[in-house]
């Protein structure tokens, strides 16, 4: 049964690269769409290379079975093998009579809605809501394993979005040796796994091996050159202390008082720092044994850390459109309510793809069903599709609030109209008219009535602002100071 197996090897090769013609000719619209058809063919591709391992020891034939099966047919009776191969069909069908019979032209066909297709299920499972199908990063639990390393500077999750793939000063504040602790390894390697992983979800055709491999490769150059950014053998401050300060090169800091710069030399962490030194300078100058045992184990630490740090900087520059579009995600998603939120994030999986057009439909029928029925001029939502009425309704948008200072611009709803009070425009036009404190005057759109108010205000400033020169003092004999009319008040009354 050597030659039917290698039969159909050669029509399973033929079945899976007409799957993916049929694949690559579709133009999907939508982000979960594409990435299916994506890992479709990346999985079709995988099985092409295993099946054409299998065909290719078949023609090598190790054992000689394929040419004994060969000699057989050909030079024995073609009835008596024809009728040999046929009883074993028969009996293996008599123990197994539920058995499938596997239907290659069925299996990779693309099938359409309504022929039960469930492709999609490949890519519900590998996202979360956050990531939106790739479209974004969902660095949430990284941010807080960041939070939880010694000595950082807190920073807020859109700084962080900016700061993660930093591991130098003066962005990064982490010294180098709290960068050898147990805790900051993990975070550095959960951080590049998941970078590493969402290309790997995001990109399913690419030869990311090869991508990655080129990482390694320059790390490795870079390693042996001692060229590594944060990681050099060479422990001098980067720049010069000031004559006032006493530096620590072992902590890399410095003290105003050497009194405290004394005391801090006989501290378990400046011994650590210390020692760590001087290890780096025995790898650096190779001059003393003792310390090269401790030595390569600690750079063997640092390489470590190192490299994944390259990495998570070499993949944050190749992925640098999702990490844009993921800050304009938590930007826009800080605006919203729990609610509009959860309304989003339900939409988002609860979007079916559309059906594809047979291929009797016209041109016509294409267009119609790309044109939006928006009848009512309705906003559009973050799909392209209008919002629903009655949440158009809900927000008020329908209510125009006219602006004076901000050049009458028309605000729709109340609260573009609230928000806009802190916005770049509308503080530039109170500016224009010469009003510098704008907390003021919230709820004021008209020119007249803010100059009116910014005038008043400043009467009342000057009213209230009391001239220390002009008033005149008057001391009695008991050395009590006091202004010239309480003065002559009481010496009226006789009381002085």
């Amino acid at each position: 049964m050597i030659l039917e197996e290698q039969r159909f090897l050669h029509e399973d090769l033929e079945r899976l690269e007409q799957g993916i013609s049929d694949r690559v000719g579709e133009d999907p619209r939508h982000v979960r769409e594409r990435l299916n058809r994506d890992h479709q063919i990346a999985g079709f591709l995988d099985r092409i290379q295993d099946q054409s391992k299998r065909l290719l020891d078949i023609y090598k034939d190790a054992d000689g079975s394929r040419s004994k099966e060969i000699q057989s047919i050909s030079t024995g009776e073609p009835l008596e093998a024809f009728y040999k191969q046929l009883s074993e069909i028969r009996s293996f069908h008599q123990r197994y009579p539920n058995e499938p019979v596997e239907n290659l032209e069925r299996a990779y066909k693309k099938r359409t809605p309504g022929e039960g297709e469930t492709g999609t299920s490949e890519i519900d499972n590998m996202f979360t809501g956050e990531e939106a199908f790739g479209r974004f990063f969902d660095l949430t639990t990284i941010h807080e394993l960041y939070l939880n390393l010694p000595n950082i500077k807190r920073l807020s999750y859109l700084q962080y979005l900016d700061t993660f793939d930093v591991f130098t000063p003066p962005q990064c504040t982490i010294k180098r040796p709290d960068k050898m602790t147990d805790q900051y390894f993990t975070y550095v390697g959960q951080l590049a796994n998941y970078m590493e992983s969402f290309m790997r979800r995001t990109r399913p055709l690419e030869d990311l091996e090869k991508i990655f491999k080129s990482f390694d490769e320059d790390f490795d150059k870079a390693w042996s050159a001692n060229d590594v950014p944060g990681w050099k053998l060479d422990a001098e401050p980067t720049s010069a202390p000031s004559n006032d300060v006493v530096w620590c090169a072992d902590c890399e800091k410095e003290f105003n008082n050497e009194n405290v710069y004394k005391g801090h030399l006989t501290g378990k962490k400046h011994l650590r720092a210390a020692e760590a030194r001087a290890a780096r300078q025995g790898e650096a100058n190779g001059n003393t044994q003792s310390s090269r045992p401790v030595s390569n184990t600690l750079r063997l630490k640092e390489r470590a850390i190192a490299e994944r740090e390259n990495r998570v900087r070499r993949l944050a520059a190749a992925m640098s459109q999702e990490r844009s579009d993921t800050r304009v995600n938590v930007e826009r998603k800080q605006g919203m309510t729990e609610r509009e939120r959860q309304m989003e994030l339900d939409a988002l999986f609860a979007e079916t793809p559309s059906a594809a057009p047979q291929a009797g439909d016209s041109d016509s029928d294409s267009d119609d069903e790309e044109k939006i029925y928006n009848p009512l001029k309705l906003p559009l939502a973050w799909d392209g599709k209008p919002i629903p009425f009655w949440l158009y309704k809900l927000h008020g948008l329908g209510v125009e609030f006219e602006c004076e200072i901000c050049g009458n611009y028309v605000y729709m709803g109340r609260r573009a109209f609230d928000k806009h009070f802190n916005e770049a425009r509308h503080i530039y036009g109170l500016k224009c008219l010469g009003i510098t404190n704008t907390t003021l005057f919230r709820e004021i759109t008209g020119i007249d009535d803010a100059l009116k108010l910014w005038d008043k205000i400043q009467r009342e400033k000057k009213k209230d602002k009391v001239d220390e020169g002009s008033v005149v003092q008057m001391e009695d004999a008991e050395g009590n100071v006091m202004p010239e009319k309480v003065y002559y008040d009481l010496q009226k009354q006789g009381l002085l």
